[in-house]
């Protein structure tokens, strides 16, 4: 089976989409984004050949699915404490070594207790990364189980922050095999699913070629020639997702984009702000962090304020400084929240006047795409500038640049194979 790659490193997530010679998506991964740029590379590489695999499989993938990530997630636990018992064995925590390890152990134990309630059938999880599920149980048992005359929990949470780093630069121990074999055993699959899954184990998949983009590009291990810019792959795969397509506004953690294309998906114009984060995903993190919030929680939160805030600044240094004082003087959080997804996505819109306004089709893409706020703010800011425009969506717009440069990387192979 001949496949081609996409993939594009953001500043918060990378992200990889592989097509089959029909140029059909058989197989999407994600993972956060790392210091170490071969290692995110290679982990969302592996997680999108993973769906490949399970799109081969077929009507079964549903069974086996659940207890295979569960295997996975049970991996990187194990990980994760054999890196935290190496941290705690340094010098610093000699006094304490016994009861500090003790008590991860029972901490990890617990851990693996509720993940097995994360993976249960029916089950809807917080999030996909293994970082966010362990970090939210793992502060909640230190939190309860911290002794501030003892081992406190800022030393449980730097036992956590040491280990976290080597599970995430770490590629995955086990193949796809292993973990399928154990997802097999867990869900007592009969003989007729594991025949299909033998079969779809067997099968060689060949990645005749990949191409590179993102934020990140430059760091990627590809060879110049397979890196194209991220104006370019996220014109192509919004004009791919939906081929009426004319704008697209890409809002990346790290930066944004207003982008123009024809017919064909070529880009004609485009603008962007990529010196500063305000506006971007990463300033959405950071007030998160600010309001003690979870990214995915900052949307629907917005959507229940009744007076929305002006917000003065989307400057990232300042916006911890504005928002304290807005809260002291006893506004609301939604409402605090409401003006700064608007003044966000006015910055958004001035980028779409320079780069020649919103024209039918309009598609937003990017992670702040599946926030429901700025959906709704840009929805009514284009209507107010723009009149009626048909605002394109996609389920998968996180993976929109991805998509693009899968698809650099199958005309790029058709042309050598010309």
């Amino acid at each position: 089976m001949r496949v081609f790659t996409g993939i594009d490193l953001g500043s918060t997530t990378t992200k990889a989409v592989i097509l089959d010679e029909a140029g059909t998506v058989v197989g999407r991964g994600i993972t956060n984004s790392r210091s170490n740029y071969d290692v995110a590379c290679a982990v969302v590489r592996d997680e999108a050949f993973v769906r490949v695999r399970f799109s081969m499989i077929g009507p079964a993938t549903a069974d086996l699915e659940r207890p295979f990530r569960l295997h996975q997630h049970l991996d990187h636990l194990e990980r994760l404490s054999r890196s935290m018992h190496t941290a705690s064995e340094t010098p610093r925590h000699r006094a304490y070594a016994r009861e500090l390890g003790e008590l991860l152990d029972h901490i990890v134990e617990r851990m693996r207790e509720r993940a097995l309630e994360h993976f249960a059938p029916g089950a809807v999880r917080k999030s996909d990364f293994f970082r966010d599920l362990a970090a939210s149980d793992y502060m909640q048992l230190a939190s309860e189980l911290a002794d501030p005359k003892g081992i406190s929990f800022e030393i449980l949470c730097s036992m956590f922050d040491a280990a976290i780093l080597v599970v995430e630069n770490s590629i995955d121990e086990r193949s796809f095999e292993q973990h399928i074999s154990a997802a097999l055993a867990s869900a007592n699959a009969p003989q007729s699913v594991r025949d299909v899954v033998q079969r779809v184990c067997a099968v060689d998949i060949v990645e005749e070629s990949t191409v590179g983009t993102g934020y990140g590009r430059q760091r990627l291990p590809f060879p110049k020639e397979q890196i194209r810019s991220e104006i370019l792959c996220h014109g192509l795969g919004a004009h791919a997702l939906f081929p009426n397509t004319r704008t697209v506004l890409d809002i990346g953690g790290q930066d944004t984009k207003a982008i123009q294309v024809d017919a064909n998906g070529i880009v004609t114009s485009f603008q962007m702000n990529d010196r500063c984060a305000a506006g971007c995903g990463r300033y959405l993190g950071y007030i998160a962090d600010e309001m003690n919030l979870g990214l995915h929680e900052l949307g629907p939160l917005a959507q229940q304020s009744r007076s929305r805030v002006k917000i003065n600044s989307t400057c990232t240094v300042f916006a911890g400084a504005e928002l304290r004082d807005r809260l002291a003087l006893g506004q609301k959080r939604e409402d605090i929240l409401a003006g700064l997804h608007r003044a966000i996505i006015l910055r958004a819109m001035s980028l779409l006047a320079r780069s020649g306004g919103v024209n039918d089709e309009f598609t937003f893409t990017g992670g702040v795409a599946r926030n429901a706020a700025a959906v709704a703010a840009l929805d009514d800011l284009v209507r107010e500038n723009y009149g009626e425009r048909t605002l394109n969506i996609s389920h998968d717009s996180i993976y929109t640049g991805a998509l693009g440069a899968a698809l650099f990387a199958s005309r790029a192979s058709s042309r050598v194979a010309a």
